[in-house]
């Protein structure tokens, strides 16, 4: 997985066409072969190509001399990506601006903000070449009741809080801060 802070790299792979090329480039292909998986020209595929590349998006895996023309075989560079609000920074949400827990839109400034900082911290660590120690929980539940829910919540929330309250320890020498974060909303129907 990849995290796209760039921009202009964000737009280029927001492009339909070129969203399909990476899909389809999880596996090395060239602009010959993908012509006919996309229903392209094969020189319109190869401007797409050039554009992904450009923006370190797919890269070059091998040329392929075929009579007197060069076939350039290309790989997307991630499996997925995801792109940050670092692209957005202009725009971007921010959870200090209004920092409201029973709202929506700051769960939402939360989620874009985590986003932002797990991209951070593995381009960092893959730079460094270091692992990174992260843990997450994700499952569904089903509530009877809106008033289970808010019980629900405020167990939840304390429980959060004696554990931050054992576990944290602001003059810990050698410690490191961490982020916890806790979302609770409605599952898509579907």
């Amino acid at each position: 997985m990849a995290v796209i802070n760039d921009p202009a790299a964000a737009e280029v792979s927001l492009d339909p066409v070129r969203a399909d090329l990476l899909a389809a480039l999880t596996h090395p292909g060239s602009a010959t072969s993908l012509a006919n998986q996309v229903g392209l020209p094969r020189q319109k595929v190869n401007y797409h190509l050039r554009a992904l590349e450009r923006h370190g998006l797919v890269e070059l895996v091998e040329e392929r001399k075929k009579g007197n023309m060069v076939e350039r075989v290309l790989q997307a560079t991630a499996a997925s990506y995801v792109i940050s609000p670092t692209a957005l920074s202009a725009v971007a949400p921010d959870p200090r601006r209004a920092p409201d827990q029973l709202s929506a839109r700051w769960m939402l400034a939360v989620a874009a903000r985590l986003v932002k900082d797990i991209g951070d911290l593995i381009t960092g660590a893959g730079a460094a070449g270091k692992p990174l120690a992260t843990y997450a929980i994700d499952t569904e539940l089903r509530f009877a009741s809106a008033a289970d829910r808010a019980a629900f919540a405020t167990e939840l929330g304390d429980a959060v809080k004696n554990l931050v309250g054992k576990y944290h320890n602001e003059t810990a020498a050698r410690g490191r801060k961490h982020r916890l974060v806790v979302a609770l909303h409605p599952s898509l129907k579907g």
